[in-house]
């Protein structure tokens, strides 16, 4: 809790900008990891116990992932925003569960899949919270009913991952996306038993996607990432997160203009 406590403080500057809809998210359960040995979290009733303390001490809003469908009822008591993993993102039952709360919904492109075919998730849990069926999804429909589509890059063979910034516009055409700048950068399984990264590429690839266009961001920051318990690798420190999102912001300034224009 410590760990958790002095990042959420660190993170503060970004939480107040105005210019920010800003949400604090870790996870109760790793559950998605390479090994047994693993480290996977302090588990349900204390992750949220603990994710619970965050919001109340900071006043942040919470995200953060679920696995099962029995998850997301007591998660959504806690957490503002329900996040359903990348490779469960075909899973019916489980966005269908996490629609039926009043938590927003951010559902990760599997590594896996034609970008195009996520609007069929999207549709899923649309169709789950909306009065009147949709036949199919739209960006204005999802952004309605809180439910957002995050991009974290396609496999490319064994042990990497490349981010196609053309998923970006194909996804956006039906939902609103969030681009994970971390977990793009990591490599599965490259690090004996568990994943790898290269952190050093997520400005860059934060910072095209601000230029293509995105509805929001997605980082994994640490203290120290050399020292975090999963995904360490593919982290980038707080210390370089700051000016990061600053950049960001100018971008996305600039990207709207142009828009307009």
């Amino acid at each position: 809790m410590e760990v958790l406590e002095e990042i959420a403080l660190k993170l503060r500057p970004i939480a107040l900008d105005p210019k920010v809809d800003f949400y604090f998210k870790a996870s109760f359960d790793k559950a998605n990891r390479t090994s047994l040995e693993s480290y996977r979290g302090p588990g349900l009733a204390k992750g949220l116990e603990m994710l619970a303390g965050i919001k109340s001490k900071f006043g942040y809003k919470i995200l953060t992932d679920i696995h099962e469908t029995h998850q997301a009822a007591p998660v959504a008591e806690v957490a503002d925003a329900l996040q359903i993993p990348a490779f469960l993102c075909r899973q019916t039952d489980l966005i269908v569960a996490a629609a039926k709360t009043k938590s927003a919904l951010n559902i990760k492109k599997g590594q896996f899949m034609h970008p195009k075919d996520m609007q069929y998730s999207a549709l899923k849990a649309l169709n789950t919270r909306a009065k009147s069926k949709h036949e199919r999804a739209t960006h204005q429909a999802c952004l309605e009913h809180g439910i957002y589509l995050c991009e974290r890059g396609a496999s490319f063979g064994y042990g990497n991952l490349v981010v196609d910034m053309r998923s970006l516009v194909v996804m956006r055409a039906f939902a609103p996306v969030v681009f994970d700048a971390t977990h793009s950068v990591q490599m599965p399984g490259a690090a004996g038993g568990k994943s790898g990264g290269s952190g050093a590429f997520i400005p860059y690839l934060a910072k095209a996607s601000a230029v293509v266009g995105v509805d929001g961001f997605f980082m994994e920051t640490h203290i120290n990432p050399e020292e975090a318990l999963s995904d360490g690798p593919n982290m980038i420190p707080i210390s370089s997160l700051l000016p990061l999102v600053q950049d960001l912001l100018v971008l996305q300034e600039i990207n709207a203009s142009l828009n307009n224009a």
